[in-house]
């Protein structure tokens, strides 16, 4: 991947099957195309297909459940890798397409937490995956310094980060200091680890659907915050151990544990 590409930091990797067929500007026509030839099915069956936005005022999650449309806006970044994770986690959307409509019943009901968790994941969700445990405690704990420059060495052989939010992707075209996605950590062992990029995207894809589906992840504060850009090699910045005394990126534990 060149330097000079959009898509050159390591974090679109679980993308970058779909991103090398596109053009590399948010192109709604290819994308569409694209989806004719890779067919994705919702829950109950609609083929998903994505169509311009509809003036007829029907909401996006009953537009999907009803006909398989995702409303996708022309040149629009924020759609474009909406459409693009489709393809790459398409389990996981559509447990998330189905567990939204079904968070809307009966009629009228107000949005709640749970809606407003599968947002949160769905726009700034990413999966962690460590084949040591006491990496994931560290990440837990929020030991930002310890994690990152202490053990640097295993994060890197034992870590893995694979970003679903379409939101996160878009904001890593501009990474900003800050920048934080709300991750749900997975234990792993070491040969699942090494699967192919393929191979573990689908078995995260599975994972992730089958726990958001189950309703585990009820509420915004389950996910655990994880600022990206202290994960080793996403910015040159970090190789600077001093660098994560940056307390408003690597923020110490802002909640209790229960």
């Amino acid at each position: 991947m060149s330097p000079l590409s959009p898509y050159a930091l390591p974090l679109f990797d679980p993308l970058r099957p779909w991103l090398e067929l596109l053009p590399s500007s948010p192109d709604a026509a290819a994308v569409a195309a694209l989806a004719s030839e890779q067919p994705i099915l919702t829950e109950n069956g609609q083929r998903i297909r994505f169509v311009p936005p509809q003036p007829d005022g029907l909401a996006y999650e009953c537009r999907i459940w009803e006909s398989g449309e995702v409303e996708t806006r022309p040149g629009n970044w924020h759609d474009f890798f909406n459409a693009v994770v489709w393809f790459a986690f398409p389990r996981t959307k559509v447990a998330v397409s189905a567990r939204h409509v079904r968070a809307m019943a009966p009629a009228g009901e107000q949005r709640g937490t749970v809606r407003d968790a599968l947002t949160h994941f769905d726009e700034c969700g990413i999966a962690v995956l460590s084949s040591q445990p006491e990496l994931l405690e560290m990440l837990r704990n929020f030991e930002w310094k310890r994690l990152f420059v202490e053990h640097r060495a295993e994060v890197r052989q034992s870590m893995r980060f694979l970003v679903f939010g379409h939101a996160t992707y878009e904001a890593l075209l501009k990474p900003f200091r800050g920048l934080t996605a709300k991750a749900i950590l997975y234990d792993i062992d070491s040969d699942g680890l090494q699967q192919s990029p393929a191979a573990l995207r689908a078995a995260v894809d599975a994972r992730l659907a089958a726990d958001l589906a189950s309703g585990r992840y009820a509420r915004p504060r389950d996910f655990q915050p994880l600022p990206l850009l202290g994960i080793p090699g996403v910015v040159p910045d970090s190789e600077d151990p001093a660098y994560y005394d940056d307390t408003y990126q690597f923020r110490p534990g802002r909640r209790s544990r229960t």
